[in-house]
């Protein structure tokens, strides 16, 4: 398959590769140069690229004041 490169710097993918990998319109993608290539990859999501999870899941619960002073629980303790 081989396309032209305009003077804006655009090309057209081709159908068939875009079917291929499920690529669509608006989907952010991430060109990266491996040796004398030049890579072209759908860019991962917030979603995907959260790795820890951190943050992913929100508490229904009262927030904990900033100035807690944790000691202070650990004493009044039984």
């Amino acid at each position: 398959m081989q396309t032209t490169l305009t003077s804006k710097g655009q090309v057209t993918i081709p159908r068939d590769v875009r079917q291929q990998f499920g690529l669509r319109q608006g989907m952010a993608l991430r060109f990266t140069v491996e040796g004398d290539h030049i890579a072209l990859r759908p860019a991962p999501s917030a979603r995907e690229a959260s790795v820890s999870g951190f943050g992913l899941i929100q508490s229904r619960r009262k927030a904990v004041p900033v100035d807690l002073d944790t000691a202070s629980l650990a004493q009044s303790a039984p």
